[in-house]
């Protein structure tokens, strides 16, 4: 596929700079009930964004074909776009970085292993799930893969281009004691497929819901807590998005003013890591910005707003190389959040807490959570703790609080980190406080 002609044909029509942005998006998902294939399905799709500068004004338009009338409608889109922008914010075509830091972790295997072989291995989940307990009463197991590529060309001589691809696996099960049922599982993310541990995602989604069984509330007080890691990464996708400079500079985050000042317990470090080789690993952002590894908080000072080149520009600094397409509009996001992990292990935790409650899974927080003032009221569950060990599991209970002291209140951090696909890392933690309405 030859883009030379959009170019020429965009600099004829008076366009100062262009882009293009190209993705590639595959996916095949699975879901096994029953005893049979319940979905299957496999998708792809391709999608040419282009930018221009027209007037020194940006102009965009999209298209998922590419020949030579789509290249013309994108050139007469764009400046027609271009001419009704009445925003001033400045309009970059960048021109690259001075180096990248190339980073592949593409694996060409996963592609290679049969969808046979993948469901085969979905079927041997299920069996196991239903042949593990006997108090296991349904399962399901649902299988998701994504190879995706991004390439970036530009007016001013940028070639960029990067290819990524995972599977995640998820084994749920529904078991039953008396009249009680609970439903609980275990998600396993890679792209390595040989490295799918079948009896330990087992396992693990069948304890996940059998230690829910005889759940009760408790007393509605404040408690010491840990936070599981699942709730920590859900917690940390909202508060990191509070660095994001374009709402700090429209006065909608709750980290304004606050760059080199303790924000955060001394035990937090939270870092943006694009190079780190995960599944999630990008060497430069979707303006064509290198990418690094970048402390976002560091033992609870913060270190830094995250910046795409409109808003640096406009605060007399540097891109972060945060730019990434978002509704076909250049957003600003994280790429790979890690929360640093401690030494202690989550029995370790409980024992440094003596008596508090663990708080394994909150529901709700687009609802819950209140992002203006950062305060939350979300169902959870979780488990009592009692000098130091879990004494029983918690149910239908409400934990309330503010995110802000949430790490504000953080006495420890654990070693327990998983991988999560809100493109997260990260451990559980041990809270000074929160609130819990039970009884």
């Amino acid at each position: 596929m030859r883009y030379d002609y959009f170019f020429e044909l965009a600099k004829k029509e008076g366009l100062e700079e262009t882009e293009l942005y190209l993705s590639n998006d595959s996916s095949t998902a699975i879901d096994i009930f029953r005893g049979e294939i319940e979905q299957y399905n496999i998708s792809s799709s391709a999608v040419v964004n282009a930018r221009g500068i027209y007037g020194g004004k940006f102009g965009s338009a999209s298209t998922d074909t590419w020949n030579k009338a789509t290249a013309e409608k994108l050139v007469r889109d764009i400046k027609e776009n271009a001419k009704v922008i009445e925003q001033n914010d400045p309009a970059i075509i960048f021109e690259g970085s001075e180096k990248y830091h190339k980073i592949n972790y593409f694996n060409r295997d996963l592609a290679k292993i049969s969808i046979s072989d993948k469901i085969n291995k979905l079927f041997e989940i299920e069996e196991k799930l239903k042949s593990s307990d006997a108090r296991v009463v349904e399962t399901s197991v649902s299988f998701a893969e994504s190879q995706s590529s991004v390439s970036i060309i530009n007016s001013k001589g940028l070639k960029l281009s990067q290819k990524s691809n995972y599977f995640y696996v998820y084994a749920y099960v529904l078991v039953k004691v008396g009249e009680q049922t609970k439903s609980g599982g275990e998600m396993f993310i890679s792209n390595d497929f040989a490295k799918l541990d079948v009896s330990d995602l087992v396992a693990k989604a069948i304890n996940d819901a059998t230690s829910k069984l005889g759940g009760t509330d408790c007393p509605s007080q404040s408690y010491k807590a840990v936070l599981s890691n699942k709730v920590v990464s859900s917690f940390l996708n909202f508060y990191i998005g509070n660095a994001s400079a374009e709402d700090v500079q429209k006065n909608s985050s709750l980290f304004i003013g606050k760059l080199g000042q303790k924000i955060a317990s001394r035990k937090v470090t939270i870092e943006d890591k694009p190079l780190q080789r995960t599944v999630f690993c990008r060497y430069f952002d979707d303006e064509g910005v290198a990418t690094s590894n970048r402390p976002i908080i560091k033992q609870g000072v913060l270190q830094t707003y995250l910046y795409n080149l409109t808003t640096a520009m406009k605060d007399q600094t540097t891109t972060t190389g945060n730019g990434f397409m978002q509704g076909g509009k250049i957003g600003i996001a994280p790429t790979f959040i890690t929360l640093k992990p401690g030494k202690k292990s989550l029995e370790e935790l409980f024992k440094e807490m003596g008596d508090g409650v663990y708080i394994t899974e909150v529901n709700g927080l687009h609802a819950g959570l209140n992002p203006q003032s950062g305060d939350f009221s979300l169902q959870s569950t979780g488990f009592l703790i009692e000098n130091g060990k879990i004494s029983k599991a918690l149910d239908m209970i409400t934990v309330s609080g503010n995110l802000i002291d949430i790490f504000k209140d953080v006495i420890n951090v654990g070693n327990d980190t998983k991988l999560f696909t809100s493109s997260v890392l990260c451990p559980s933690v041990l809270i000074k406080k929160i609130n819990v309405a039970g009884k």
